[in-house]
């Protein structure tokens, strides 16, 4: 491909409503887990159960740099390698800074989706099934 095609090519691909994320919005609202999205939320949860505060991350193989598929491409190293590494690392933060205000953080690789759809939604259901919930204040 020529430049000018990888550009056109990489600028069409989405941040959200992506396969994998949308085969796990389907599963969830389909057990009866109720979720939003576009919260605005350190990072942007790709869902958010705001009563349980959990936010749950679909991070993509390529773009997270995922140990078991993601893949460095071959041409303009220079600009990749440093890129998907910016990636994870504001992953981190943005996991930390989530957790510091008191919120659960799930993240998922696209392939863990793709391989066991059952397992991530179980692993949702437990971790909000789980959350603790502030005491209400009570006026008298």
């Amino acid at each position: 491909m020529t430049p000018e095609q990888r550009s056109r090519c990489m600028s069409r691909i989405r941040a959200t409503k992506t396969k994998p994320e949308m085969r796990l919005r389907k599963a969830l609202w389909t057990q009866g887990l109720r979720y939003r999205v576009n919260r605005k939320l350190p990072g942007k949860p790709d869902l958010v159960f705001v009563g349980a505060r959990l936010a749950v991350f679909v991070d993509g193989c390529f773009w997270h740099g995922c140990p078991i598929h993601g893949k460095s491409p071959k041409s303009n190293q220079s600009y990749w390698t440093p890129k998907i590494a910016r990636n994870r690392e504001r992953d981190v933060i943005v996991s930390a800074a989530l957790q510091s205000a008191g919120w659960t953080v799930l993240r998922f690789w696209e392939h863990e989706i793709e391989a066991d759809l059952g397992g991530v939604v179980e692993t949702i259901a437990v971790a909000k099934s789980k959350a603790t919930f502030p005491p209400l204040a009570v006026s008298h």
